[in-house]
């Protein structure tokens, strides 16, 4: 088996989160916590989360002389990271097939990756 990153994805434009209510996300937080127990109970949960807002992050940049914390996230972007699932499946076919339940029960996009290989010792 292997890991994959299904992570959701959403768009400034499309989503108007200021304007929903917590009575509009209700539906959505339950359908997602449906295919939570999917996950878990057919074994290919690792792990989960959601994303507080965008105007929550924070940025790190340590690669020059001294580190720079700066608010805000690393690009500006209409696009943003809302959350995710690390699963395991038998193979990418398999974690698509996750990625399209996913998909539903969140209301967003959501990109498939798998993670790297362990390196050899």
């Amino acid at each position: 088996m292997s890991q994959y990153l299904l992570s959701v994805h959403g768009n400034r434009d499309e989503d108007a989160a200021e304007t929903r209510t917590m009575e509009d996300f209700q539906p959505i937080f339950e359908a997602v916590e449906r295919f939570n127990e999917r996950l878990r109970s057919e074994g290919a949960w690792v792990f989960a989360g959601g994303l507080q807002q965008i105007d929550r992050a924070t940025t790190v940049d340590n690669t020059g002389d001294a580190p720079i914390v700066t608010d805000g996230p690393y690009i500006e972007s209409k696009e943003y990271l809302g959350g995710f699932w690390v699963i395991e499946a038998a193979d990418h076919d398999a974690a698509l097939a996750w990625a399209v339940e996913g998909s539903k029960a969140c209301q967003g996009k959501v990109e498939v990756r798998p993670f790297q290989d362990e390196p050899e010792a």
